[in-house]
């Protein structure tokens, strides 16, 4: 039996680490007029951040349907976890609705992994992205129900600068792109932003990851990330070099850097160590820790940071290290 069959059958359990999983199914992109939920499975929505982001997704040609999430608090969350789960089931299994987007990150979509109908999604695989937090839910949709999704800037956080005209069009033009579509093949950066090898080497895979903090906390449960073979990606903001150290070698420890076929480090926003005396800088937790005989690629322009790609998680990429660049196969 297929580990995510047996997943399925025993909610108990996850998929065997012993079988490789098949390569995620492309889902098909948006269209004008496509109806999209907007949820929040994470913290909940500014109340003045709720109107801008439903009138940017209609700018961009999407009918927006605001999900109950997107207007409950329950502390640092956007509603207990019960609503929040359900506002993520209904959306992929209401035949209405064509694509999902999380409206902002925050905290808590790891709360309500053991809630969600992992058979009900992955029979309706639709159009789903986001960022951050979201990883959390990235990760379960690319290995447990098999399609691809991706990793973009949510409306409420960045998106809706658009209406006044104060987002960059890099973002805007690669958030439409793969809205519709169109992202396969090679990655550019913003003009002046350079990808820079790390590590020398070629490397050729399924793309996975996101945020390092999610990354490295899914280690020991039932939605471990699974790395074998495939091209990781990492992001991460507002942490202190020690902090990113200690997650890092976490991955180290577990063994996922042995497994993966290569890294692809983001932006690392706000992450430095400028006011520790003595600490040790990103750069130098970066070369004490990550492995050095695998290809790694830096300085991606995705993540917490302005301008941003959108990026599609689940696909196969090519990365060359020596020539910095980043290839996306589909």
């Amino acid at each position: 039996m297929h580990p995510i069959q047996s997943y399925f059958q025993h909610t108990a359990g996850s998929f065997s680490h012993e079988e490789v999983l098949p390569p995620p199914r492309p889902v098909k992109p948006l269209f004008p007029g496509a109806r999209v939920a907007l949820i929040a499975p994470s913290g909940p929505v500014p109340e003045d951040k709720l109107f801008p982001a439903a009138e940017v997704v209609r700018s961009l040609g999407l009918e927006p349907v605001v999900y109950e999430s997107c207007r409950a608090r329950h502390g640092y969350l956007a509603g207990d976890d019960a609503l929040r789960a359900g506002d993520v089931n209904r959306a992929f299994l209401d035949p209405s609705i064509d694509g999902i987007l999380c409206i902002r990150g925050g905290y808590g979509a790891q709360r309500f992994l053991n809630r969600l109908d992992y058979r009900g999604i992955r029979e309706h695989p639709k159009f789903f992205a986001g960022y951050s937090d979201v990883t959390a839910l990235h990760t379960v949709f690319n290995q447990l129900c098999g399609f691809v999704t991706y990793h973009t800037p949510m409306p409420s956080t960045e998106l809706y600068k658009a209406l006044s005209g104060s987002l960059d069009s890099y973002t805007l033009d690669s958030f439409r792109s793969t809205l519709f579509g169109t992202s396969a093949g090679p990655v550019e950066n913003p003009p002046g932003v350079e990808l820079q090898g790390f590590s020398s080497g070629k490397a050729r895979g399924i793309l996975t990851g996101g945020n390092l903090s999610l990354v490295s906390s899914s280690l020991g449960t039932p939605w471990e990330i699974d790395v074998r073979g495939r091209i990781l990606f990492l992001e991460d903001v507002d942490e202190t070099p020690y902090r990113i150290d200690r997650m890092l070698t976490q991955l180290k420890n577990a063994g996922k850097f042995r497994e993966c076929a290569g890294l692809l480090l983001g932006w690392w926003t706000n992450c430095s160590s400028e006011d520790e005396d003595g600490a040790l800088s990103l750069e130098e937790v970066f070369t004490e820790l990550l492995p050095h005989d695998i290809p790694i690629l830096r300085n991606l322009a995705c993540g917490h940071t302005l301008p941003t790609m959108s990026l599609p998680l689940g696909i196969e990429v090519e990365m060359d290290a020596d020539r910095g660049t980043l290839t996306l196969l589909g």
